[in-house]
């Protein structure tokens, strides 16, 4: 068969060690385009988003039937609430491609090797009416399966080929950045997640019990300048946001003893040298963030990881997140599902992210908090656990400790983690309970501590616009976990703004423009501007249009007249 035209859908990825949902662009789309190009630099690639093709699925149904390949990236296996897109219904798998039969038809990623994860708390399958409608299911690695497809032709091409080293990857990953450029977000908020390594240090001790992460075998690093001249070509294309996410704990990138421990030392100088590259050829990044980090690690290398995350600290850019697998506070569920670690473990990671990362920087927020996972419906869950996870919550709180933020979500049982025996079995024995904490850790954890993180009246800069609802305006930093902004305002879309913080939900602030033009703002607007009182909004309303900042300055008392301005 000749290739001369290739579709990639990217129907989204959200993995422990991995993300793909916009704004963010994951490594399967750059790497496949990679290996297509590698093979032929003349084949035409088009890649598409399942958002573009579901604004008008007839055209992308009559239009995919004009490729020879078409290529499905999807699978979400630790599902979440997403602003930037809506990662592929299984649904969607089934109709639509029962429909499309000219091309061959592969589906790669998380759905293929490991099933559809489509919400917590529910057991993960693919289903056989998928099954029946692709020509191929990519069990391994969806690069290393293309290239042999284009290479060697379908019948010569293994779905289960896995990779032993980077070589071919690294080079598909430069050839396949300007891929880039075809994803909606290009040019705005884009951000690209980079891979360090793949693999678990702890699956020599069998890993977490519900995690796919040690499905990988023991950890296959990438050489520094191997990642930095992937970034730099990602840099080439106009990316200037990117994330170190695709990796367990990035405090584990070619430790010490990799292989021998579960916690292997961090190598700080490795580290330093990564980041250090990074910065020196992309000299206007304008996002430098990490995601995991492993707990454990801190606990069992205190002076390693703290030289670690002063490093992260000098080189990145502050409102990054280290995101800590705790999973539980529960000795016999920790116990159980042989998590990483216990209560005073994970207090302590968090105290030392803190003493590090707390200060705050030049985009309103502070450098580097750490954000908490915490898992439902595990092995050993009794009505307890969910009393153990509140109280240490609130241990964190009352200490003064600030977290970015609280993931709780419930497990998904895959067919290839301890696990699966289990199904949802647990989950659906504390469906109550799970609902009455979640609403309490968010009413008294999660409003408190943003309170904390962002009081009434910080500025963030470099706020991007992203979507309206109704009359109000969605918005957020790029990063590892933006927070989400709601501005009572229908502003342009796409548009980078500051904002200033004027109240708090449980996992999201309103925010209004800063500095706030006086003579425009509907009088509602001007009531939330911070320290602002009834009798000064009420004299603006009065004598507008107000022509000079210094007649403001005559109405408006000097607290409140930071945050105002006279356009």
């Amino acid at each position: 068969m000749t290739v001369t035209r290739v579709l990639i859908l990217d129907g989204y990825t959200d993995e422990p060690a991995g993300l793909g949902v916009p704004p963010y662009i994951d490594v399967y789309p750059r790497y496949i385009a990679g290996a297509i190009w590698s093979i032929d630099k003349s084949i035409y690639i088009k890649y598409i988003t399942v958002d573009e093709a579901r604004k008008d699925v007839h055209n992308f149904l009559r239009t995919a039937q004009e490729y020879n390949l078409v290529i499905v990236v999807a699978g979400v296996t630790v599902p979440g609430k997403y602003l930037g897109g809506t990662p592929i219904k299984l649904e969607e798998l089934e109709q639509w491609f029962r429909i499309i039969s000219k091309p061959i038809k592969v589906l790669v990623g998380p759905a293929a090797k490991f099933g559809i994860g489509i919400e917590g708390g529910r057991i993960a399958e693919l289903p056989n009416k998928v099954k029946k409608n692709f020509d191929t299911i990519v069990k391994g690695d969806s690069e290393l399966y293309v290239y042999e497809l284009l290479k060697y032709g379908v019948e010569k091409a293994d779905p289960s080929v896995i990779r032993e080293d980077y070589e071919l990857t690294n080079r598909f990953a430069i050839i396949g950045a300007k891929i880039v450029k075809q994803h909606p977000n290009y040019g705005l908020n884009l951000i690209a997640e980079i891979e360090t390594y793949r693999g678990c240090p702890r699956v020599i001790t069998g890993g977490c019990s519900f995690c796919i992460e040690p499905g990988y075998g023991l950890p296959v690093f990438r050489e520094p300048e191997d990642i930095v001249k992937e970034v730099k070509a990602l840099y080439d294309m106009g990316v200037r946001h990117f994330r170190l996410g695709r990796q367990p704990d990035l405090l584990a990138y070619k430790a010490f003893d990799t292989g021998k421990e579960e916690f292997p030392k961090p190598n700080t100088e490795v580290l330093k040298k990564l980041f250090h590259g990074i910065r020196s050829i992309a000299p206007n990044i304008e996002t430098l963030h990490i995601d995991n980090v492993n707990p454990g690690t801190i606990a069992h290398h205190e002076h390693e990881s703290v030289e670690a995350l002063k490093i992260i600290v000098e080189y990145h850019t502050p409102g990054d997140v280290a995101a800590l697998g705790i999973e539980s506070a529960d000795p016999r569920v920790i116990k159980l599902n042989n998590l990483k670690v216990y209560p005073d473990e994970a207090f302590k990671a968090i105290e030392i992210i803190n003493k590090i990362g707390s200060r705050r920087g030049w985009n309103g927020l502070p450098e580097l908090l750490p954000g908490i996972n915490f898992v439902y419906g595990l092995i050993g869950e009794t009505k307890d656990t969910y009393r153990l996870n509140y109280e240490f919550l609130k241990k964190v709180l009352n200490a003064g400790l600030l977290i970015r933020r609280i993931n709780i979500r419930q497990v998904i049982a895959f067919p290839t983690t301890r696990m699966w025996k289990y199904g949802d079995s647990i989950i659906r024995r504390h469906k109550a309970i799970f609902k009455v904490y979640k609403e309490k850790i968010r009413r008294e954890i999660d409003l408190p501590m943003l309170r904390r993180l962002v009081p009434t009246g910080t500025i963030l800069h470099k706020v991007f616009t992203e979507e309206h609802l109704g009359e109000h305006t969605l918005a957020r930093q790029v990063g590892s976990y933006p927070l989400l902004i709601d501005i009572p305002l229908k502003l342009e879309l796409h548009k980078w703004i500051d904002i200033v913080i004027v109240d708090h939900g449980y996992r999201s602030v309103t925010g209004i423009p800063c500095p706030l033009n006086v003579n425009t703002a509907p009088l509602r607007v001007l009531q939330l501007v911070p320290g602002i009182s009834k009798t000064e909004v009420l004299e603006i309303i009065k004598r507008r249009p107000i022509k000079t900042f210094n007649e403001l300055k005559n109405i408006v008392n000097p607290y409140s007249i930071k945050y105002l301005t006279v356009q």
